[in-house]
C-alpha cells in the first residue's frame, strides 16, 4: 500500500452519535471491548502461527485451510473455500438485517522458501508478512472471539472470512470473484496493518502490462539495418516518460522491469517491459491506458520506418493487472460509523488518501466500504525486517467491533446503519 495525505476531515451526524452513546452503555458491548483488551497477547500468539504458514500468491492453500479450521472452531456457519481460494462463513444476525463482509488477505508477497516463522526482539516480533496481512488475519478471529464471549448478536449478517490474491499480480482476483458470486452484501470491511486511526474510503486503480516486442534479430554488424526490438522499446518508454499526466487526481506511470538480448553484438529477437499504471480516478486511469497502448504501437511502427521495414517489428500487450479506482464519499455512512467508532475510543479519526486494497473492488462498484487497520506499531512491509508491536494493539480490534456493531445493529439495543441493497 502507498498512501497519499489526508484528503477529508471526517463527518459524523447527530443520528450516528446517538448509536453510539447508546453502545457504549450496553454492558455486553462493554463486555466485547474488556474481552478484546484481554485477548491481545492470545491474539498476537495466532498471529505468529498463521504468519509461520507460507501463503505466496496463488499459493495460498495451506494458510486457507488452517484459516477455516480457525472459524469452525468459533462455530462460524456455512464455512466455504470458493473455487479459487477464498474462504468465508457468516455468523448470522436475528434477522432481516444487512450482510457485512469483514475480511483480511491471506497472500504475502514472499515468494516459497522464505523462513516466516517469528523472532521476538526488544518487544517486537520480526517475521516476513507477520503484519501484511497477518494482523488482519488474527484481528477477524479476535473480533469473532470477542462478539461471542460477550453474547452479542447482530441484527445484520456477519460474513466472516479472507481472501486471496491481494498483493502484486493477484490483482485482487479474490475479492473480484467474492462480488461475482454474491449480489447480495451490503456493505464491506477490508482489514490491514496499522494505526486504527486511519480510515481508506478511496481507492487507487491501476492497470499493467507485459509488452514484448519481437523482430527478426541477427549480428550487429552483418546485419546492421535489421530493425530492432530493444531500439523499438527504447522508443516506446521514451514518449512514456513525456506524457503529461494531471496531477490531480494523482495518476503516475512506472516501467519497472525490462529484459531481453542475448549478447552485445546480437539484435534481439525479443524484449519486453511490464508497465504500471494508476490513478485515483477512474477516467483518468483509462485515459492513460490507451495512451500507452497507442504509443507502444507507434513505437514499433517508428522502427521500422527507420530501416524502411513495413512489420519487422511486432509489438504484443498482455494485460496482468487491472484494480479499479474508486471514489467514496467522506460523509457516507461507512465512514461516519468508522470515524464515530474511533471517537468511542477516544481516537481522533484520520481518513487518509487513496491506496489500493480488497475495498477498491466494493467501492468501485458502489458498495459501501472501508479498509480499518488493525492496530499495533509496525514496519518494513513487504521486506525480510518487517516487523510487529502488540503494544495496546487490542484499540485496533475495539475499533473494528464497534465499527461493525454500528453498521449491523445490535438485536434490542440498535438499529443497523448500514442499509439494505435491495431494501
Amino acid at each position: 500500500m502507498f498512501e497519499e495525505q489526508v484528503m477529508e476531515k471526517s463527518i459524523i451526524s447527530d443520528s450516528v452519535k446517538a448509536v453510539y452513546k447508546t453502545l457504549l452503555a450496553n454492558s455486553q458491548v462493554e463486555s466485547g471491548l474488556s474481552f478484546l483488551k484481554n485477548d491481545n497477547d492470545y491474539t498476537t500468539d495466532e498471529q505468529i502461527e498463521l504468519t509461520a504458514i507460507e501463503a505466496p500468491t496463488f499459493f495460498e492453500e495451506n494458510r486457507g485451510l488452517y484459516y477455516k479450521e480457525k472459524l469452525e472452531n468459533l462455530n462460524i456457519h456455512s464455512i466455504t473455500i470458493d473455487e479459487i481460494g477464498n474462504v468465508f462463513g457468516v455468523r448470522p444476525g436475528s434477522g432481516d438485517g444487512p450482510k457485512l463482509v469483514i475480511c483480511a488477505h491471506l497472500d504475502t508477497v514472499f515468494p516459497a522458501g522464505t523462513d516466516t516463522k517469528a523472532k521476538r526482539m526488544n518487544g517486537k516480533i520480526f517475521a516476513p508478512g507477520i503484519a501484511d496481512d497477518g494482523r488482519g488475519l488474527a484481528s477477524v478471529l479476535s473480533l469473532t472471539r470477542a462478539l461471542n464471549q460477550a453474547n452479542i448478536q447482530t441484527k445484520g449478517d456477519l460474513i466472516i472470512g479472507a481472501t486471496v490474491g491481494e498483493e502484486g499480480l493477484g490483482d485482487l482476483r479474490g475479492v473480484k470473484a467474492l462480488f461475482e458470486n454474491r449480489d447480495d452484501i451490503d456493505g464491506f470491511i477490508s482489514v490491514e496493518p496499522g494505526e486504527p486511526s486511519r480510515i481508506t474510503y478511496l481507492g487507487t486503480g491501476s492497470k499493467r502490462y507485459k509488452i514484448t516486442y519481437r523482430g527478426p534479430g541477427g549480428h550487429s554488424f552483418g546485419n546492421f539495418g535489421t530493425p530492432s526490438p530493444i531500439n523499438a522499446m527504447g522508443r516506446a518508454i521514451s514518449k512514456l516518460a513525456n506524457i503529461q499526466i494531471p496531477s490531480n487526481p494523482k495518476t503516475t506511470f512506472n516501467v519497472g522491469v525490462i529484459s531481453g538480448g542475448t549478447s552485445v553484438n546480437t539484435i534481439a529477437e525479443e524484449c519486453e517491459m511490464i508497465v504500471d499504471i494508476r490513478s485515483n480516478g477512474q477516467k483518468e486511469l483509462v485515459n492513460l491506458e490507451e495512451k500507452l497502448l497507442s504509443i507502444i504501437k507507434l513505437a514499433a511502427e517508428e522502427e521500422n520506418q527507420r530501416w524502411n521495414q513495413l512489420d519487422d517489428i511486432t509489438v504484443d500487450a498482455v494485460k496482468v493487472g487491472d484494480r479499479p479506482a474508486g471514489l467514496q464519499s467522506p460523509d457516507s455512512i461507512i465512514v461516519q460509523t468508522s470515524a464515530a467508532a474511533s471517537l468511542a475510543l477516544e481516537i481522533d479519526p484520520t481518513l487518509t488518501g487513496a491506496v489500493s486494497t480488497d475495498s477498491n473492488i466494493p467501492i468501485y462498484l458502489g458498495i459501501p466500504a472501508v479498509t480499518l487497520y488493525g492496530g499495533g506499531d509496525s514496519g518494513g512491509y513487504h521486506t525480510l525486517n518487517e516487523y510487529y508491536d502488540p503494544t495496546d494493539a487490542y484499540f485496533g480490534v475495539q475499533k473494528l467491533l464497534l465499527t461493525v456493531l454500528g453498521l449491523l445493529g445490535v438485536k434490542g439495543i440498535t438499529e443497523p446503519l448500514l442499509t439494505k441493497i435491495k431494501g
